[in-house]
């Protein structure tokens, strides 16, 4: 040790801490989440792909797919694309829970309900995000393959 750092570090005395990272925004409140960061992010997303025509809402409701009647409530972020309908739900108050998805045109019920993010562990808002984009893509309502 030099001097020069001898003078520094005094005894009892503790070293300057770091500075702490804010918390991620996926730590937020579930709801809080969704609507200031996901709903948003995925808006924008839609819109680079050329849809304008984008309507995201976040609900508590019953999955409307034939089977579920009898299942609880769940939190549902529901969105129409111009008359193309998508719910992504989450099963549990959480974005790391278990999720499902589907689709269907306006005035119809879904169908089927699929798993979806199933492999994935943490959840984050670029995930979440991308996985939608991917799924509706998968539908072909975002471009053509």
């Amino acid at each position: 040790m030099t001097e020069e750092t001898k003078e520094k570090a005094t005894p009892g005395e503790k070293p300057a801490a770091k500075k702490a990272k804010p918390p991620a925004v996926e730590d937020k409140p579930f709801t809080e989440f969704i609507n200031e960061h996901f709903i948003p992010a995925l808006k924008t997303a839609i819109a680079k792909q050329g849809i304008t025509e984008v309507t995201l809402e976040l609900k508590k409701a019953k999955i409307p797919v034939v089977g579920y009647e009898s299942f609880p409530e769940c939190w549902q972020v529901v969105g129409d694309l111009g008359g193309r309908v998508f719910s992504l739900y989450f099963l549990q108050e959480n974005i790391n829970g278990q999720k499902a998805f589907s689709c269907c045109l306006r005035g119809e019920k879904p169908s089927t309900l699929e798993s979806f993010m199933i492999d994935e562990r943490k959840a984050t808002l670029d995930l979440l995000v991308s996985f939608t984009l991917k799924r509706l893509n998968g539908q072909k309502w975002l471009a053509r393959n």
